[in-house]
């Protein structure tokens, strides 16, 4: 099979394993630097240009898409789905998980595990909006906000207050949250591949920080998952329409409950951490599925 990667890195953790996989498999694997692809967008043969070749002759690709280049690296994925290249994960999967508010939504109704989350446009509703989440401490959360940034722990319902002001005056768009304080800094990264949990670890914070964050100087290790978190897990990527997702889920007083669903997952702190070659699982699963045209959407959702 010939897969191509997109993915702006070749040389990151990730890329590389996932090239070792194809190759190890026996596959030809390409990377794609999805931002330097261009597109003939027409009804009778769509293509993708790159480096003034057409890119043509792909079985499937596994896209890895930046969160800062959603919009254009999904517009990628479309046009290979067009095509009728077979993508690991669908332009309308990684769009939805990427919408922090939609995906919540989706979720919510769903009916999977969630932190009480607020969401207000009027400055009228700021004292509603913190009762609505139990009070301080509580969770201001940036909506474009990626990998523990634009996360703010309010601990006084004055910091609250001033902290949702802040973030008002700068004309962004923001999530309220409880404050699950029994997590301890702590989360649980369950790593999906179609349809089931392959590896499982615990992300703790450093001393002080409630962020659990690896790059924030967080620790890993395997983890044991009930079986309510492993079906959480399932059900959320399952919602989002995602075949390869990492489920970022706080172990409350009210069960697990999901805090992010990542489209384009990472291998090494997750690998290192359980011993498990993803990069293989993910292989074997485009070896099972890949087919022409089997993209449900067809880059039209």
């Amino acid at each position: 099979m010939k897969i191509g990667i997109l993915s702006r890195e070749p040389n990151t953790f990730s890329t590389r394993r996932l090239v070792e996989a194809c190759e190890a498999s026996g596959h030809e694997a390409r990377v794609i630097n999805h931002l330097l692809c261009y597109m003939n967008i027409t009804s009778s043969k769509p293509t993708i240009h790159y480096g003034g070749d057409v890119l043509a002759g792909f079985d499937a690709i596994i896209p890895r898409i930046g969160a800062s280049v959603t919009f254009y690296g999904t517009a990628v994925v479309r046009q290979f789905e067009m095509a009728g290249v077979y993508s690991v994960n669908e332009s309308v999967a990684i769009s939805r998980s990427r919408d922090k508010l939609r995906s919540l939504q989706l979720l919510s109704r769903a009916g999977v595990g969630l932190p009480v989350t607020g969401f207000a446009h009027s400055t009228s509703a700021t004292d509603d909006l913190i009762d609505l989440v139990g009070g301080a401490p509580l969770i201001v959360k940036l909506l474009e906000g990626t990998q523990g940034t634009g996360v703010v722990l309010a601990e006084t319902p004055k910091a609250a207050e001033s902290t949702i002001q802040a973030f008002r005056s700068l004309k962004t768009r923001f999530l309220v949250q409880e404050f699950i304080k029994e997590a301890g800094g702590a989360d649980i990264r369950c790593f999906i591949v179609g349809g089931k949990v392959v590896a499982a670890m615990k992300r703790q914070g450093k001393a002080g920080e409630f962020r659990s964050n690896l790059h924030k100087g967080g620790t890993a290790n395997a983890e044991k998952i009930s079986p309510a978190e492993r079906a959480t897990a399932v059900k959320a990527a399952k919602t989002m329409g995602l075949n390869v997702a990492g489920v970022d889920l706080l172990r409350s007083n009210h069960g697990p409950v999901v805090m992010e669903v990542n489209s384009s997952p990472g291998l090494e702190g997750i690998e290192k951490a359980t011993g498990k070659n993803l990069a293989a699982a993910i292989v074997e699963f485009i070896e099972k599925n890949a087919k022409p045209s089997r993209t449900k959407t067809r880059g039209t959702g």
